[in-house]
């Protein structure tokens, strides 16, 4: 399983381009075969930060999400609208990226 975190700062005159444009990529990449999950989040304190968390099947499913076109027009698109770099967090995990959080017990 791989899992990727990106943080990005969107420029403030570009934040309604950049929601119609990751809403756009998501579905897209939602749409991929070795896609689990991609979902993208604002800072409750910098409107203008976005993170997005991703999860692929496998490495081979995370290395045909960076050739398909919607990839390949949507990080040079990135590059317009944001303020630096994004970071990213990426681990190749083995198993599943995702494990139920023992500290909370639902009632």
């Amino acid at each position: 399983m791989i899992l990727i975190v990106l943080k990005a700062s969107i420029k403030p005159d570009k934040r309604e381009e950049w929601l119609k444009g990751i809403t756009e990529y998501t579905a897209a990449v939602r749409a991929e075969p070795g896609n689990v999950s991609f979902d993208f989040y604002e800072n409750a304190q910098d409107a203008n930060e976005f993170v997005i968390v991703e999860t692929f099947r496998d490495g081979d499913a995370g290395s045909a999400h960076v050739q398909t076109e919607h990839a390949r027009n949507f990080f040079p698109w990135m590059g317009g609208v944001v303020t630096r770099k994004p970071y990213i967090n990426y681990q190749d995990l083995d198993g599943d990226a995702w494990n139920e959080m023992a500290e909370v017990e639902p009632r």
